[in-house]
């Protein structure tokens, strides 16, 4: 795993937020799952097992792209 790899910041905004790691290669499988809190920030790299991440839940994500907002809630 490249340690210098680039890395996500995502911040709860709310109680319960899911990320969910997806892994790479022929079939896509959920790899991780992580719950955080309001408040909770976890700070995630993409790596040669992991290609992408669902996030479930109001959060906010800071990466070198910028800043986005998620928010999968359903009021």
């Amino acid at each position: 795993m490249d340690v210098n790899a680039d890395f996500i910041i995502i911040k709860a905004l709310e109680d319960g937020v899911t990320i969910i790691g997806l892994t790479r290669g022929k079939d896509t499988r959920f790899n991780h799952t992580e719950k955080l809190d309001k408040g909770e920030i976890l700070a995630a790299q993409f790596t040669e097992n992991v290609s992408a991440m669902k996030i479930r839940g109001k959060a906010e994500l800071l990466s070198k792209h910028g800043k986005i907002e998620a928010d999968s809630s359903q009021d």
